[in-house]
């Protein structure tokens, strides 16, 4: 067994009891790099419960943070912007109501940690992890909107729309996709195209397995590609909806 595992987390989407279920699941030590991909609340109820998780995680794990869209809607919320109606009808009123029971300090310290996300990671054999994409064919150092590191969806529609057969020395294979070893996303739940569990095109792995939605939650070893998912994350909110 790898001693030094890393471990990519998908979008957990407040599903704090699915997160530590799975954490356990893979058994977690010391030694492993916990990459997180980014959508960290809306969905379900326990948003405050979850950030305030992953702060103590920190403590303890070698712990990567990534940025993904919800969690810098909930940022411009938190620091004063107004409501946003989109958000609140994709997760942020679930999100709005948990932070409703907590007080101005509790806020304080979770805007710190949305303001200490990182847009992306690139480790030392060139695998990159973001939440969501990029479009600068030249790589993530070249892109000129920060925003499109955890709001692009066109990185993983180019990887599915891929012919399997186009080889990577290929004049037409995407320049895009040269750049790094493997690319590792959440944002875009392969639910979508009726999957549950971890699916990769290209060198595009997308971990995002529909947590907020009706699907489990994901850690993956990016060196072995062994998984382990928690139980549906809606089974542990029976009475709620989650994201429809």
């Amino acid at each position: 067994m790898n001693k030094n595992r890393t471990l990519v987390v998908g979008d957990i989407h407040s599903g704090l009891q699915a997160l530590k279920q799975v954490l356990d699941k893979a058994a977690i030590t010391e030694h492993d790099t916990l990459i997180f991909l980014g959508d960290y609340i809306d969905g379900w109820s326990e948003a405050v419960e979850t950030i305030d998780y992953l702060l103590e995680l920190k403590k303890k794990y070698n712990c990567i943070y990534l940025r993904g869209n919800h969690d810098e809607l909930c940022y411009e919320w938190l620091t004063g912007n107004a409501d946003n109606p989109t958000w609140f009808m994709h997760g942020g009123e679930a999100t709005s109501n948990s932070y409703a029971k907590v007080s101005e300090k509790t806020k304080e310290i979770h805007i710190g940690f949305y303001e200490s996300l990182v847009n992306y990671h690139l480790d030392s054999e060139n695998r990159l992890y973001l939440h969501a994409g990029f479009t600068n064919l030249k790589g993530i150092e070249h892109e000129y909107f920060q925003k499109t590191f955890y709001w692009d969806r066109t990185l993983w529609e180019l990887a599915l729309s891929l012919n399997k057969d186009l080889e990577e020395e290929h004049i037409h294979y995407p320049k895009r996709l040269k750049n790094y070893s493997e690319i590792y996303i959440g944002h875009t739940p392969v639910t979508r195209i009726g999957k549950t569990t971890p699916q990769k095109a290209a060198n595009v792995w997308n971990i995002d397995t529909g947590a907020a939605f009706k699907g489990p939650l994901t850690i993956f070893n990016v060196e072995s590609k062994e998984y382990w998912q928690s139980e549906p994350v809606y089974t542990f909110y029976p009475n709620e909806k989650g994201r429809n």
